[in-house]
């Protein structure tokens, strides 16, 4: 019995879960990167890094090519970047809500009857969009 659709994007979505596979997403935007670059610039142990790229290999978001001694590691299609572009979009549209959301509820209440809808301004109606 073929999987679900919905099951697919849920196992898809748990492979990027991990803080440092993203890490090593990002990093591969900017093009092939051997291991050593990726060690450098994430500075976790070796074997940490080899058991998250084996799982971004197994899912086929990454390719290794052998050049002599090292792995060069690269993302295996340009759609990856825009994922990643498209979370951080919308990271900071949600970030600029919550900052605007802040802000009315640090602003001193007006007296009196006034002040006690201020929390029902924009910023509720925002939130209560999402």
């Amino acid at each position: 019995m073929p999987v679900p659709l919905y099951q697919a994007k849920a196992e898809f979505f748990r492979t990027l879960g991990h803080p440092v596979r993203i890490r090593v997403l990002e990093l591969l935007q900017d093009g092939p990167r051997p291991v050593r670059e990726l060690l450098a610039a994430i500075e976790i142990e070796p074997s940490n890094l080899s058991q998250q790229l084996a799982v971004l290999r197994r899912t086929q978001l990454v390719t290794a090519t052998r050049e002599g001694n090292t792995v060069v590691y690269a993302l295996s299609t340009p759609d990856v970047a825009e994922l990643l572009r498209a979370a951080r979009r919308i990271l900071t549209e949600l970030i600029t809500d919550q900052g605007a959301l802040l802000t009315e509820l640090r602003a001193p209440e007006a007296g009196g009857a006034a002040g006690a809808g201020a929390g029902t301004g924009a910023g509720a109606v925002r939130a209560g969009q999402r």
